[in-house]
């Protein structure tokens, strides 16, 4: 009788643990909306292959190649997602925009390691401070690290519903009221000596 007892608790809170998550594992509303990456870590410096590559540019040192990047807790309600990446110590303190996408679909929550470093049919590029709507990483100068800001945005908007070519400000202007959430994650970077 224990033991028929035990079991069905055991079942019951499975049960409850499997509801909790819904179907094909994905997470409830209640779950917090986060962001990761599997190149890097929140609070630490990006790997060198992240920087951009322009052999014009001294402070150009890596390969530009665009990190993993993977979401979770979505919103409910959430049609697509916008991306930025944002170094706002940049240009003297006015602020880098090196990455602005949109019109990602809800069913997307991942970017594999370089994906985004072109034009991809998962997302709407906008204009980046480089003038171009794919990934381009940092090219920091030496000193003090920049704080790098990699920030996935949750809209009840379409995929479809905005143009390509949209810069930060005017993304931003596009997604007011329409907004479900947002998660970041904040990595440094600067220049090896």
């Amino acid at each position: 009788m224990f033991v028929k007892r035990h079991l069905g608790s055991l079942a019951a809170a499975a049960g409850l643990a499997l509801a909790a998550w819904g179907v094909g594992g994905v997470a409830n509303a209640a779950d917090p909306f986060t962001l990761s990456s599997a190149t890097f870590k929140d609070g630490t410096m990006m790997p060198k292959k992240v920087a951009n590559k322009n052999p014009q540019n001294p402070n150009c040192v890596g390969d530009n190649v665009s990190p993993q990047l993977s979401w979770s807790g979505v919103p409910e309600g959430t049609k697509s997602f916008a991306f930025t990446m944002v170094d706002p110590e940049g240009r003297g303190g006015l602020g880098v925009f090196h990455w602005v996408a949109y019109g990602i679909p809800a069913n997307v929550t991942s970017f594999d390691e370089g994906e985004v470093s072109k034009e991809s049919p998962k997302y709407v590029g906008g204009k980046s401070t480089q003038g171009v709507g794919y990934f381009s990483g940092p090219c920091t100068p030496p000193g003090s690290p920049h704080h790098y800001t990699y920030m996935v945005i949750a809209t009840d908007l379409d995929p479809k519903e905005l143009p390509p070519g949209l810069t930060l400000p005017e993304l931003q202007a596009k997604l007011a009221g329409h907004t479900k959430g947002a998660a970041g994650l904040v990595v440094l970077f600067v220049k090896p000596q």
